[in-house]
């Protein structure tokens, strides 16, 4: 992956980190009754991009891609649900509506970050040694 694709990555993790923790914890904090299901989906998609943004940055390649992996799965499942069965859903999260209120940002970012990820695997990035080994 290329330092600046890489550094793009963790940033935009960090920042929707940020902001789903932010709002979970306000969340949680002020009417955690009023929609547990929510709020909690909400804190545990802070803590995924927190663990992604973490994995990106220290260079936990399979951790990142296992992360962004189930961020796209409970993306699509709680936006889904979100649209067949509203009642569950008294407030949103990060990922109903698709992560509409977040500008998309939710549904575009885990699948650059699996293409980006997922074609290094079969770039050659081989290590030098391996490399002049194999000439």
């Amino acid at each position: 992956m290329n330092p600046m694709g890489r550094i793009l990555l963790i940033v935009a993790y960090a920042v929707l980190g940020l902001a789903a923790t932010g709002r979970s914890v306000v969340q949680i904090t002020s009417k955690f009754d009023q929609a547990p299901l929510p709020y909690t989906v909400s804190a545990a998609s802070a803590l995924l991009y927190v663990v992604i943004a973490i994995a990106l940055w220290r260079g936990w390649r399979q951790v990142a891609i296992v992360g962004t992996a189930l961020e796209l799965v409970g993306l699509l499942v709680i936006g889904t649900l979100g649209w067949a069965a509203p009642d569950l859903w008294a407030d949103e999260t990060v990922w109903t509506g698709y992560g509409s209120a977040y500008g998309w940002v939710p549904l575009v970012l885990p699948v650059i970050a699996l293409v980006v990820l997922l074609r290094r695997r079969g770039t050659g990035d081989v290590p030098a040694q391996a490399q002049a080994d194999q000439a």
